[in-house]
């Protein structure tokens, strides 16, 4: 029963960013997956805006994030964060991230869609990602004030007396472990895999949001999902992405006609928000026609060293870019919504922090800026770095829960339940995906309901958990704004132009109102 004053739970960028700012306080990083591996940040493509170009300002970067999200940003902690963002890309500068610079050595600014500005700093064109993953983890090993335990999976918060004093981990023979800690901070990242159709790993299963909502803390703006426009349709799982940058270098988006159908849906065309580009992607897939990606007349002279990601991926799948248009789909890419934190990083439990994908800090609001998500991790991981080493040592006795940490876990057989996840994408994906209504939620209701009962694998149970705090809190916001989009309430509603927050007690509750009977369609 290890036990260390500070548990980071999660190997991705909010994980380790946070491990490194602790330095030379100790801390223990809990990983499911070998560092490197299995984290969503590793596949990010675009980069990390800031702003850094001459007449950029952070209130500039502020004001694009708030038309993005719909309303529901959080002015004050964006500005912070927005702010923040030039010292953060020092830091990685530091850690040995080799961003673009050009021949005058300055930092290479790049603009994605519903950006006014030329702000994301890249690496290699669309490999910032890996490179920023591949840095941290050689500093995070290199540093000896971290220890890191890899391969064992949080699936339980430890809680006592009102406070959270650590966590179950299981590795893949079964085998459970408590590690407790004074402080719990929660770093496990998105929700992808609760998707048919995602961009992420299979290690984003919204375990960390499961866990917090069991535990009693908080869930902030559940319903708000992102869904990329440019996948690539390949029928590979995870799906490959093409990314934002591309389009914001020039490339079109058509139809299988050749026409440009995001010119007659929003001014910006092929940069407009992304949740207006998923649901024109989504459209005319649905209509028949394809959706495509078309590189074809502005990228084709250098695009397999502008884009090698993208690129890779094309051509691994029979399609050269330069010549054939890029057949693409909407896929899951980002969670707005998580674990309710404060500007510190601070949950509504006591002892417990989060960070990164897993956490809503309020800066996304209803639909996320591109590439505001590794600003926000690596921010958001300083912060709690900060908050903790500004406290005194966690006043956690390990005597007095001594008995209570000595109960027995049972090991179990681990045994993946396949026909239970699958049934779960699927339903996310028709039901509760780039267009909802109230039918389908009420059936995805009942059915994960009915997962979550038939389950006996602790991950299945808290996937199909979070699957449920995010079509409880798209149930009841009966409008459409952002990342969440009801056909049967297609616009906004100012009354609704707030936050949502959500327990566990209460998504059930609403799952059991609802009872298949769907609420009626606004005159």
């Amino acid at each position: 029963m290890p036990s260390s004053d500070i548990l980071i739970v999660g190997g991705g960028l909010a994980g380790l960013f946070c491990a490194l700012k602790f330095s030379p306080r100790p801390v223990t990083l809990l990983a499911s997956a070998p560092l490197g591996e299995g984290a969503s940040s590793v596949w990010a493509q675009g980069g990390i805006a800031a702003a850094i170009s001459e007449g950029d300002t952070p209130e500039r970067h502020t004001a694009d994030t708030i038309i993005a999200g719909a309303g529901l940003v959080d002015e004050a902690v964006t500005l912070g964060m927005a702010r923040e963002a030039v010292a953060r890309i020092d830091d990685l500068l530091s850690y040995g991230v080799p961003f673009d610079r050009d021949l005058a050595g300055h930092l290479v600014a790049s603009r994605e869609a519903a950006h006014s500005q030329r702000r994301i700093v890249r690496v290699q064109g669309d490999r910032a990602g890996a490179a920023i993953m591949a840095a941290l983890v050689a500093a995070v090993r290199a540093t000896p004030s971290i220890h890191v335990v890899e391969g064992w999976t949080a699936e339980k918060l430890i809680a006592h007396e009102g406070r959270v004093i650590g966590v179950i981990a299981r590795n893949a023979r079964g085998e459970a472990e408590k590690f407790p800690t004074g402080a719990t901070i929660l770093a496990t990242g998105g929700i992808g895999q609760l998707y048919k159709v995602t961009t992420n790993p299979l290690e984003a299963r919204g375990l960390g949001l499961a866990m917090a909502a069991v535990a009693g803390a908080t869930i902030a703006d559940a319903e708000f999902v992102q869904f990329h426009p440019t996948a690539i349709d390949i029928g590979r799982d995870p799906a490959p992405l093409a990314t934002e940058a591309l389009r914001g270098d020039g490339a079109l988006l058509i139809n299988g006609a050749g026409e440009r159908f995001m010119v007659r849906l929003h001014p910006d065309a092929e940069l407009a928000p992304r949740d207006i580009v998923a649901r024109g992607v989504y459209a005319e897939i649905a209509a028949g026609r394809g959706a495509f990606l078309d590189a074809r007349h502005n990228i084709i002279a250098d695009f397999a060293t502008r884009f090698p990601t993208v690129y890779a991926s094309c051509m691994a799948a029979g399609i050269d870019p330069a010549s054939t248009p890029i057949p693409i789909a909407p896929a899951e890419h980002y969670h707005m919504g998580g674990v309710w934190t404060d500007q510190r990083g601070r949950t509504s439990l006591a002892g417990l922090w989060a960070a990164g994908e897993v956490a809503c800090t309020g800066v996304h609001g209803a639909n996320r800026l591109a590439s505001n998500s590794l600003l926000e991790a690596v921010v958001f991981g300083a912060r709690v770095a900060e908050d903790l080493l500004g406290q005194a040592e966690q006043d956690f006795d390990m005597h007095r829960v001594e008995r209570f940490l000595r109960s027995p876990i049972p090991n179990v057989v681990v045994k993946p339940e396949t026909a239970l996840v699958t049934r779960l994408r699927s339903l996310m994906s028709q039901h509760v995906g780039v267009v909802r209504e109230a039918r389908g939620l009420a059936l995805a209701l009942r059915e994960i309901t009915e997962i979550e009962q038939a389950a006996h694998q602790p991950v299945t149970r808290l996937m199909a958990c979070t699957a449920l705090m995010v079509v409880a809190g798209a149930a009841v916001r009966l409008e459409s704004r952002g990342g969440h989009y009801r056909s049967d309430f297609p616009k906004p509603d100012p009354a609704q132009a707030r936050r949502s927050q959500l327990s566990l007690n209460a998504a059930r509750t609403i799952a059991a109102q609802m009872g298949g009977i769907a609420p009626s369609k606004p005159q």
